[in-house]
């Protein structure tokens, strides 16, 4: 193979001066940012496995830390917020303020300098957390059984069939609500071991009610043979 002309080995040898240069140069911005606490969440754990792996990063790292050592001597410490009142209100429903943390820094480099402001608001919601609400659909005679549960927050309605034969080929399992003094609703057939339904404003004391009906379900809206049935009550 020819040697490389003289023009071309220059060229080829300033290529990799210059790819070498805006490797350091990316690796002095990735440690300064580091540092600074700017860089986002993957930039960030790919710093700290340089700082473990590479160990001329490692030292940038350290670098860059001792140069910005001296800008927290302008601010002073800031106790930290106190947070029980929050903790109380998660846990048992009392009322706390709504709080605001701000925190606040300035950064300055060679030749430039830089602001960087941060303000972190907290709100909470003092309301307690809804009781959850369960049933059991059941009957003396009947070996039939169905736990059902409600989530206000999502408004689902998840029933599970704990015990007791399925509706056999030629019917099926139709479930139902009835609320007061109106008349059976029907929420759908229980076509799997656990099936979960959408279902706005549950309270307690409404009924739930599985009825075996024909394959496929009622066919006249209402139910056939209500096999199982259960009130709905808070915890």
């Amino acid at each position: 193979m020819a040697a490389p002309q003289p023009a071309a080995a220059e060229g080829l040898s300033g290529r990799m001066s210059d790819a070498r240069d805006q490797e350091r140069d990316e690796g002095e911005a990735l440690a300064a940012e580091y540092v600074l606490g700017t860089l986002e969440r993957a930039e960030r754990q790919r710093a700290e496995a340089l700082i473990r792996s590479d160990a001329g990063f490692a030292a940038r790292v350290a670098h860059w830390e001792q140069h910005f050592a001296p800008l927290n001597d302008a601010y002073p410490e800031v106790p930290a917020p106190d947070l029980l009142p929050v903790i109380e209100a998660r846990l048992f429903g009392l009322p706390a303020p709504r709080r605001r943390f701000a925190f606040l820094r300035f950064l300055a480099g060679a030749g430039a300098a830089a602001a960087l402001a941060l303000a972190v608001f907290i709100a909470v919601d003092p309301r307690p957390a809804a009781p959850a609400l369960t049933a059991t659909l059941s009957a003396t005679a009947e070996p039939l059984t169905f736990a059902a549960s409600y989530d206000a927050a999502t408004e689902e309605l998840t029933v599970t069939h704990t015990a007791g034969p399925n509706p056999g080929a030629d019917s099926s399992y139709e479930l139902w609500v009835i609320v007061g003094t109106g008349a059976p609703a029907s929420l759908g057939l229980i076509d799997a071991q656990t099936v979960t339904r959408s279902l706005p404003a549950l309270t307690p004391g409404a009924t739930l009610a599985v009825s075996r009906e024909p394959l496929g379900g009622s066919p006249d809206g209402a139910p056939t043979e209500v096999l199982v049935s259960g009130v709905v009550t808070s915890s």
